[in-house]
């Protein structure tokens, strides 16, 4: 690589701007099924932030923090995660570092070979984390963690957006995963509270 280039070197980002993002855009109080079948008030869905110019940047800098110094890619389950793990590959190249983009699929390719993951794949026994946007009981989670651990990488850590403090940690555990989280549900919904004071 000839040239490295620094995101925001001059003008650190400010973790409390992603939280305003999320807090604005991402939370919403109400009635609400969640993907689990749970019923909840509290509802959040990333998207609207990840798949924003300044949102995905602040939230590719964030997890990138996170990811495992040996990791090689960054993986997570269609189609929260496919921003994040395409924004932190970004990020990485710009500063320097390879960090190749997975896409577990729900479902296999239904033509040609069949995949259940999209990218460049590394050799077996590599250390890849896993990405999410939300996580409530870690459902998703471990789908992605399945299919990646059934082709032989290692998974030790996962490291999300937000999690809704709903068993996804302690379900994780049990895995051998680690979980980090940017924000607590608590957090994006007090900044919300504050907002519409």
């Amino acid at each position: 690589m000839d040239k490295i280039i620094i995101v925001h070197a001059h003008n650190p980002p400010n973790k409390d701007r992603l939280l305003a993002l999320l807090a604005g855009s991402a939370y919403r109080h109400g009635d609400f099924t969640l993907a689990s079948g749970k019923k909840s008030r509290h509802y959040v869905n990333c998207k609207p932030v990840s798949l924003s110019g300044e949102g995905l940047a602040l939230i590719s800098i964030y997890l990138l923090e996170h990811v495992e110094p040996g990791a090689l890619s960054v993986a997570g389950l269609t189609l929260g995660a496919d921003p994040l793990v395409s924004g932190v590959s970004m990020a990485a190249f710009q500063a320097g570092h390879n960090l190749d983009a997975l896409i577990v699929r729900k479902e296999p390719k239904g033509h040609g070979t069949g995949a259940w993951l999209e990218g460049p794949l590394p050799p077996p026994g590599t250390l890849i984390t896993v990405l999410e946007d939300v996580v409530t009981t870690g459902g998703s989670c471990l789908k992605a963690i399945q299919q990646l651990r059934n082709v032989g990488y290692l998974v030790q850590r996962v490291v999300a957006i937000v999690d809704r403090e709903e068993g996804a940690k302690q379900a994780l555990e049990t895995e051998g995963i680690e979980l980090v989280s940017l924000f607590l549900l608590r957090q994006v919904a007090e900044r919300a509270k504050a907002l519409s004071l």
